[in-house]
């Protein structure tokens, strides 16, 4: 599906005002992540030996940043219904890096990414050190990481991943990927877990670009983050946590996919009721003959 015409965000001229904004807000920000991070890892190190898998302390150390982060920015929190207390795994719609922060400032979750990101820059570190698990998409590895989620869920982490496999410009939700679905039907996780859909929708101040929060395609990551820290106004980004769905009465991949891509769907819908209309989706081109 083809949604991206290649058009992006022009942003404006940062000026004395908002260099005076990104160094307030940049400079604690970043004493925050990397503090806290470096606070987690010297927890981590104790309760590893103790704990295994189990994380009973560090989970809380990740909430506070990421809190304090938003908080710092300026984005307003708004969550509608709440995490579900059942082991299994997280499911939302993506449309930029915030997503990351997000999702952790209400209760810790550990993402589900794509192994290139490890090798990131700066994220990579930060996603090793915060416990992400790290995928390849490689049918060769399915049997190694159905393994990798069995030990993590029936540990108790909830993993997160976008079925919809990019971020977007958070003007739209794309139909979700089954791929992953498939480990949650392996025999020991089957009747032990449940999937619980989210909708992410951010709100921009009144008057700005619609888009402003979406980081896609080729958009530089430094270049956004520093748009974040120099806007002089932010909205608010809205969590609706729906339902979770015991896989065990699901048939399959598939059904289980198109259940938790409704319930996103809606609830994205819901919270975005006078949103513009996106473009329309052009058809895939035809090859050549």
């Amino acid at each position: 599906m083809i949604w991206d015409d290649g058009s992006t965000i022009s942003y404006a001229p940062i000026r004395l005002a908002g260099l005076c904004r990104i160094l307030l807000r940049g400079v604690p920000m970043a004493a925050l992540v990397f503090g806290g991070l470096i606070v987690l890892l010297l927890v981590r190190l104790a309760e590893r030996p103790l704990f295994g898998l189990h994380r009973p302390v560090t989970p809380f150390i990740t909430v506070f940043v990421c809190r304090g982060a938003l908080w710092l920015l300026g984005l307003r929190l708004q969550v509608h219904g709440a995490p579900m207390m059942q082991r299994g795994a997280v499911v939302a719609n993506h449309s930029s890096w915030l997503d990351v922060f997000v999702l952790n400032a209400v209760k810790r979750i550990y993402f589900v990414s794509k192994s290139e990101v490890e090798a990131w820059p700066g994220i990579g570190w930060l996603a090793r050190a915060t416990g992400t698990v790290f995928i390849e998409r490689n049918p060769k590895k399915a049997r190694v990481q159905t393994a990798l989620f069995r030990d993590r869920l029936l540990a108790g982490h909830k993993l997160l991943f976008f079925p919809e496999g990019t971020s977007t410009d958070g003007q739209r939700v794309l139909p979700f990927k089954t791929t992953l679905f498939a480990s949650f039907f392996a025999p020991e996780l089957k009747h032990a877990i449940w999937v619980q859909p989210v909708s992410v929708v951010y709100c921009p101040p009144p008057g700005a670009e619609p888009r402003l929060y979406g980081w896609w395609g080729d958009m530089s990551f430094g270049a956004h983050l520093v748009a974040m820290l120099a806007l002089p106004r932010h909205g608010a980004v809205r969590l609706r946590y729906h339902p979770p769905i015991a896989v065990s009465g699901v048939p399959g991949r598939k059904v289980l996919a198109k259940m938790a891509e409704d319930a996103v769907r809606g609830g994205f819908a819901l919270d975005q009721p006078h949103a513009p209309s996106p473009p329309p989706i052009a058809p895939p081109p035809r090859p050549a003959p």
